[in-house]
């Protein structure tokens, strides 16, 4: 299966109009389902402890026009007029805004990062890291790159905003499941309805985790028309209850009633602001599925079709509460309240389906920036699993996936009721909004090119409604806010550890490296009996020799006769295109037939299988030796430094370069290929192997030798040599390394899992090597 092929470029400004009004509407149904369920439960949460419902309704009115400007301003004007703006050649979310910023200043985390990842097409495209034109932006940049603290507070910053995302996908469908089922309140006794809704809530909740290794794809056809379904009901019934019930309503969304509102309640209305913070609950959405979008499609659907059902219904249930001050107690003030009696019923049934729509679309975020996280180096390996061969994104994590729902579970059973629900995910909404106007900031000084005046209006006048919003989630804590609070922390532990003990690795690998003298006195039988095969060695490394390979062969009577040092890397970039995809180069002299490959892969980019993988390194290693320009003897210093890579494509890629055949498949190619010599095999060779040449390759003796050479190996069959490096902490060193390093690094080192290329390698023909460094 090519995956490759389903990663292009996303269109985005070059679209037709028909393009971006299906792209809108699918939007609909992945972005928007946790958005458009907020309704269910706004009201009921501000209104359930800290301010009452009175008869001069100054309370509803305060809080409809607090609902009203806070969706103006965050999600209409911040996320879909400006923070939309700055995505990564088309991708959204945190990671993206610091990605963004690691290409204009060099605060990145990933440590083998190499000049020639600057000649990426997406590193560069639309002059992104053209050098900072202000004076501030200069100020900036070199503050950035000159202390190394300001650059870890940046990352923690972007691990923080990731950590309160993936607590979001705890929380979001817990609330959104339990409000839906708390329809069934209206229908029963008070005492009797506690004792349905969480068991159907927790049932629905197990069903919603229990189909994610299906994947989306199946059933993601009718996401759309169930959230539009339901944002036209809700939108209808406000329309009916303003008609019917307060056409007047319309004058709470004056600003004068906010400050009625705080006037009157005071203190008790601060606290409430918690609950109506609940409105704009998965507006980061928006930027976060950016990619699976356009930035016209997404702005289309929220511009005229969601904003305006959500201030409907948000008008539709103030006019109802108006009109109706004998509402017992909080809990009939909810969302089903205000939905006439003879619809109740079919309206339930299209909020739960919405809610598990909006649930879904939070889980699959939730998978997507883990994989992130993972490919940049800041959370360990997991076993990814792609659900669609078709549908770029749609992935399932199966660790994840269940730790996920035993922590909803454990959320909707403790909690029982939407208040502190709400409490907790509103503290966790409210911090990525904040981490994203802080970057955002940056990304103006940055990226572009803007007045420092700017970024700070623009931070000091979206950060102050946040922070505003923050404080009154905060002061929370006790009432459910710590939830957030806890997995963010647990999770910022795992990020933070697994990185720092990362980082510690690879500089233990590259002080232990081995010089090119080394090697150079082993002459070009390595010193040992060359035998028939590729030897894959893996290595972090981007040059030199690891030490893993001198410790092996100083330990085994023989080795293979071609050796690959072959390094897979992730680069601060969403995508790598596939003829970008190889770096290629050698080790050494020819005649020692030692190569380097470096695959190179985006944050957001699919790993192919290992037979694919496999294919592509050995043609990119030919078509390199095809390519290489002849050169004379280089000398030990040249050689040292190991940076003449060649770029090099996947075989999708480059259809004019060297074919691949084997077990003699098809190698008649166009007329006028000319074909190098077949090996004859010892019949116990499997498979037979065959370069299928460009026409006109005029390669020399030597090449074509050393093609032949390349062939052979492979048709003997390869070798995965995994290189296990422990670190240990010095002996004196401080406690808190001693704790990470040897306790918490090895931990999760030893139950997570290797890289995720190496996974279906046969056993026979592994091979895992382990040293041990003190750092």
């Amino acid at each position: 299966m090519d995956l490759e092929s389903v990663i292009g470029i996303h269109p985005i400004k070059k679209d037709s109009w028909k393009t971006v009004l299906t792209l809108a509407y699918q939007s609909l149904g992945v972005v928007y389902g946790d958005l458009s369920t907020s309704p269910l439960y706004v009201y009921k949460s501000t209104f359930a402890e800290d301010i009452q419902h009175s008869d001069t309704n100054e309370e509803i009115y305060g809080v409809l026009s607090f609902v009203f400007w806070t969706l103006t301003l965050i999600p209409l004007v911040k996320y879909v007029f400006i923070v939309l703006r700055a995505n990564d050649n088309g991708e959204g979310g945190t990671f993206a805004l610091y990605s963004l910023l690691c290409r204009h200043a060099r605060v990145s985390s990933l440590p083998n990062c190499q000049e020639a990842d600057q000649e990426l097409s997406e590193y560069t495209k639309d002059g992104v890291v053209s050098p900072a034109k202000t004076a501030a932006g200069l100020t900036l940049k070199s503050t950035l790159e000159k202390y190394r603290v300001l650059q870890t507070v940046l990352l923690v910053l972007a691990l923080i905003g990731t950590c309160m995302v993936i607590g979001d996908g705890v929380l979001t469908p817990a609330i959104s499941v339990f409000s839906a089922v708390s329809g069934l309140e209206l229908s029963m006794h008070k005492e009797q309805h506690r004792y349905v809704e969480v068991p159907v809530a927790c049932a629905i909740l197990i069903f919603l985790f229990a189909l994610q290794h299906y994947g989306t794809h199946r059933v993601g056809f009718l996401f759309a028309p169930i959230v539009i379904t339901w944002l036209l009901c809700i939108s209808a019934i406000g329309v009916y209850n303003i008609i019917h019930w307060n056409p007047h309503v319309y004058q709470a969304l004056s600003p004068y009633y906010m400050y009625k509102f705080l006037k009157k309640t005071q203190r008790g209305g601060w606290m409430s602001l918690g609950g109506i913070l609940l409105c704009i609950t998965g507006s980061e959405a928006m930027f976060a599925d950016l990619g699976h979008f356009s930035q016209l499609s997404i702005q289309i659907a929220f511009t005229f079709v969601v904003y305006p059902s959500l201030i409907l219904a948000y008008m539709g249930q103030a006019a109802y509460l108006s009109m109706h001050h004998d509402l017992e107690t909080d809990y009939r003030i909810g969302f089903y309240v205000s939905v006439p009696e003879k619809i109740r019923w079919p309206v339930l049934a299209i909020a739960i389906l919405a809610a598990v729509v909006g649930s879904q679309a939070v889980i699959t975020g939730t998978f997507s920036i883990i994989k992130q996280c993972s490919a940049l180096g800041c959370f360990p390996k997991v076993k990814i699993v792609h659900t669609s061969s078709k549908v770029h994104g749609q992935i399932y994590i199966p660790e994840i996936n269940w730790t996920l729902m035993l922590l909803c579970l454990s959320v909707t059973i403790g909690f029982r009721d939407t208040k502190r629900m709400g409490n907790a995910s509103g503290l966790a909404v409210i911090t990525v909004m904040l981490v994203t106007t802080c970057l955002m900031s940056l990304v103006m000084v940055l990226c572009w090119h803007k007045s420092i005046f700017l970024a700070i209006c623009f931070i000091f006048f979206f950060g102050s409604i946040e922070a505003l919003y923050f404080s009154a989630s905060l002061i929370k804590f006790r009432e459910g806010a710590w939830v957030p609070v806890a997995l963010s922390l647990i999770f910022l532990i795992v990020m933070y550890v697994w990185h720092y003990g990362t980082q510690k690795k690879y500089e233990s690998d590259v002080q232990n490296k081995v010089s090119i003298n080394w090697l150079l006195g082993l002459g070009p039988n390595l010193g040992i009996v060359r035998v028939r095969g590729i030897g894959l060695i893996h290595t972090e490394l981007v040059s030199g020799i690891p030490a893993v390979f001198s410790h092996f062969v100083t330990n085994l009577p023989a080795f293979h006769q071609v050796v690959v040092f072959l390094c897979v890397k992730s680069v601060p970039v969403p995508h790598v295109r596939p003829e970008e995809r190889f770096l290629v180069g050698r080790v050494g002299p020819k005649e020692y037939r030692l190569y380097r490959c470096i695959a190179r892969y985006g944050y957001h980019d699919i790993h192919k299988d290992d037979l694919e993988f496999e294919k592509d390194l050995v043609r990119s290693i030919a078509e390199f030796i095809r390519s290489e320009r002849p050169e004379c003897d280089m000398r030990s210093e040249e050689l040292e430094s190991d940076e003449k890579m060649t770029v090099v494509g996947t075989a999708s890629s480059n259809l004019k370069g060297i074919r691949l055949s084997e077990d003699g498949g098809d190698s008649s190619g166009k007329a006028g290929t000319s074909e190098l010599q077949e090996i004859r095999s010892p019949k116990r060779v499997r498979k037979r192997v065959r370069f299928v040449l460009p026409e006109s390759p005029r390669i020399d003796r030597e090449t074509q030798k050393e093609l032949q050479e390349l062939m052979e190996a492979r048709e003997a069959g390869m070798a995965f040599i995994l290189g296990h490096s422990y670190v240990r902490a010095k002996s004196g060193s401080g406690f808190m390394k001693r704790l990470v390093i040897n306790i918490g690094y090895d931990f999760l080192r030893r139950n997570f899992r290797g890289p995720s290329y190496a996974l279906s390698f046969p056993h026979a023909s592994t091979l895992e090597v382990g040293m041990v460094y003190h750092v």
